[in-house]
């Protein structure tokens, strides 16, 4: 095989099992750790170290470290969160939430800076233009990587679906505390709790991600090849010219231009959506409607939904143009 096409395989594969794990582990956060919004914490402390993350330590590992090495010590931070999850309390969740934030800034740019650098070698070797190269690879890439919601929610709802050998009717009682009557009850959480999986099935699922993560660790490890420093640390410097505050401010230009502001709030309504779809609804609508073990099925219907409509937006957009599929979206 050739040697950029294998990198690019392996990279993709390893996203895949590493995301195999968290993405399944995110959609069950708000319904496995829901004593005192535990787990719907966890997640926002993730995105927020994420955004500090982002302003200052790519540029930084990548140079010290190369994009292989930037790549697998980030997964390890993935690692983490996903032990954390075997004895969940604030003090081992918080703390894992941030190191997976730290780790998920560099993760993606370090596999970025790779497709990059790749995607340009092999179209200097066979005089192909580089960008088209490119999107080649990260079509590939985003091929095999979107699939990870489908087979990490499929983990957890076959796992989970060892807890119940009967189908039992929901009274009508319970279902008054779920849904948008959710409020955090008593009778809420007793529901939750009651019709919830054993520790040893969490356990097993827990392990199950957790080993998912080291095999993508060891995959990236084992198998990607390190490009030359030379060539990683001339993407580097690129990210490094812009400083974060230059970078602060060039994002405050975009401020000046009406149609960036009219963008903005369709950019947070689509965050809202994401997080009560992660944190809300997978806990009040599915969880304490129909169980855990639905939660991975209903997200894989989501996943699957997802990717097949990206495919049939993106082929119909030339003939909509992009204000109707905007205004479809929101």
């Amino acid at each position: 095989m050739e040697s950029n096409l294998k990198n690019v395989l392996v990279i993709s594969f390893g996203f895949l099992l590493l995301f195999t794990a968290y993405g399944g582990l995110q959609s069950l956060q708000s319904s496995l750790h829901s004593e005192e919004g535990l787990g719907v914490a966890s997640l926002s402390v993730i995105y927020a170290a994420l955004i500090l993350s982002s302003m200052f330590l790519p540029p930084i590992l990548i140079k010290k470290l190369g994009c292989k090495w930037t790549i697998a010590g980030s997964m390890c931070c993935y690692i983490a969160y996903s032990l954390g999850n075997f004895y969940a309390s604030w003090y081992t969740l918080i703390p894992t939430s941030i190191i997976l934030g730290l780790g998920g800034a560099p993760l993606w740019s370090a596999k970025c800076t790779y497709l990059t650098i790749a995607g340009n070698l092999y179209a200097q070797k066979a005089g192909k233009i580089g960008r088209d190269v490119i999107n080649q690879y990260f079509g590939l890439f985003f091929l095999i990587f979107q699939s990870s919601g489908v087979w990490g929610n499929l983990i957890s709802s076959l796992i989970f679906g060892q807890t119940t050998t009967t189908v039992t009717e929901v009274s009508e009682e319970d279902l008054m505390c779920c849904g948008a009557y959710d409020c955090m009850t008593n009778a809420t959480t007793n529901t939750t709790a009651s019709s919830g999986p054993t520790k040893t099935l969490i356990y097993i699922l827990l392990g199950v991600y957790t080993g998912s993560g080291v095999i993508s660790v060891l995959l990236i490890a084992l198998f990607l090849d390190q490009i030359k420093a030379n060539q990683a640390e001339s993407e580097t410097e690129k990210m490094q010219t812009q400083s974060f505050w230059s970078t602060f401010l060039a994002t405050l230009q975009h401020l000046k231009d009406k149609r960036q502001c009219l963008l903005i709030p369709l950019t947070m309504y689509s965050g809202f959506e994401q997080a009560f779809l992660a944190g809300d609804y997978t806990k009040s609508y599915v969880t304490c409607a129909l169980g855990i073990h639905f939660v991975g099925y209903v997200m894989i219907s989501f996943s699957a939904a997802n990717s097949l409509c990206s495919l049939f937006f993106g082929k119909i957009s030339q003939f909509t143009g992009r204000k109707a599929l905007f205004a479809l979206g929101m």
